[in-house]
């Protein structure tokens, strides 16, 4: 496939425990295309799965692989891109979690950068080794191609401080126990979609199975619902969300829970799944809810969490201008956007009920802005992962 002269080819990779989604992208200064996106799932396992898409959507390749690792992964990556002709990448752009206390920019990986990287996985031990086997595969095999980290948390670092703060002693602020936020990725690419408009009180919605919003005022954050990890804040699929850390104490007195088991429950075991004993796909629930009394519960608490939530981000800031709904529920559920939205007329939010059943980017009547703007977050890793390779040259 040729390459036109002015365009820089980057590969974005978000690595998972036992999966490596990719995306493909040519970049220039006024060029931002999607050439191909695909998984490799279940790495490790007998039943490993490769699939692979062009920029349209259309399927090239989709097989079983036998897939031993992520550094086999990669490797599999590169060589089927290649065999299909698409220009191999001159940067590599990766989703990191966590950028701890310190990164608040996408950062060029350094031998430094990765070491610094391990030290925080203790602060997101589900999503962060997934991550750094990424980055180390990418090294082993492609050792002089350039690769860029692109924080999750960055987004978030520029909150005031009493929104980072616990109400805990200074020491433990001292030693990174503070509110990083999370899904910042996806909050950066809604600011920039929304451009000039995006100017005033804003509040985005990333309702997924992992779930979180943001207050933003003037395109700058300045609080956030998840907090320390990707646990707090929202109800989420299978995630608990907040809750009274005096539950925590219980369960470790009074039942023998560990930090294992812990993890299982509040990670796990939680959330829609835990409420509904049948699954944590908001579009199951909804399929069920009329026979199964539990799954309407479950969708109920969660639109109840995430309006009071909308609730304390106006207070935060002093009212609301606009809302977006974004990640993979606020897209495509114009029920869960309505049942959200009951009883927010107080702030001006108001849907029409024709613009929010088809999925509009507009779906309000009110005098608060209701968006809907699908999420891009490879497209943010992308545009990170091209400025920072020009800036280093």
């Amino acid at each position: 496939m040729e390459k036109a002269a002015d365009e820089t080819i980057v590969l974005c990779l978000n690595s998972g425990s036992s999966s490596l989604k990719f995306a493909l992208y040519a970049m220039g200064e006024k060029k931002q295309e999607v050439l191909a996106k695909g998984a490799v799932e279940n790495i490790g396992a007998e039943n490993a799965m490769f699939w692979l898409n062009d920029g349209h959507g259309e399927t090239l390749s989709q097989q079983p692989q036998t897939v031993a690792d992520h550094h086999q992964a990669v490797r599999l990556i590169i060589d089927l891109l290649g065999n299909r002709d698409f220009n191999l990448p001159a940067v590599v752009g990766h989703r990191v979690v966590h950028g701890g206390s310190e990164y608040d920019q996408p950062q060029k990986i350094t031998s430094e950068l990765l070491q610094d990287l391990k030290r925080l996985v203790d602060f997101a031990p589900l999503h962060m080794p997934g991550a750094i086997l990424g980055i180390e595969a990418v090294s082993a095999q492609f050792g002089q191609l350039p690769q860029v980290a692109c924080f999750d948390t960055a987004f978030h670092r520029r909150m005031p401080q009493r929104a980072q703060r616990y109400p805990l002693p200074a020491s433990l602020w001292d030693e990174g126990v503070r509110r990083y936020g999370f899904h910042g990725l996806s909050y950066e690419y809604i600011v920039q979609e929304l451009g000039r408009e995006v100017q005033g009180r804003l509040i985005i919605a990333h309702l997924g199975n992992g779930a979180s919003m943001a207050a933003v005022n003037d395109g700058m954050a300045q609080d956030t619902t998840m907090g320390f990890t990707p646990t707090g804040g929202l109800l989420m699929g299978s995630r608990c969300g907040d809750i009274d850390p005096g539950v925590i104490i219980h369960l470790t007195q009074h039942k023998h829970y560990d930090a294992d088991a812990l993890n299982t429950l509040l990670n796990q075991q939680s959330g829609l799944l835990g409420i509904s004993a049948i699954s944590s796909d908001v579009k199951t629930l909804l399929d069920c809810r009329a026979t199964e009394p539990q799954a309407q519960l479950a969708l109920d608490m969660f639109c109840y969490y995430a309006r009071k939530h909308i609730g304390a981000l106006s207070t935060v800031l002093g009212g609301v201008d606009r809302l977006v709904f974004t990640g993979g529920i606020g897209e495509r559920s114009a029920l869960m956007r309505q049942w959200i939205c009951e009883g927010l007329d107080y702030l001006g939010i108001h849907l029409d009920e024709t613009q929010n059943a088809s999925h509009a980017t507009l779906i309000s009547s009110g005098a608060c802005t209701v968006n809907v703007i699908p999420t891009n977050e490879d497209l943010m890793i992308a545009r990170h992962a091209y400025k920072t390779l020009r800036a280093s040259k």
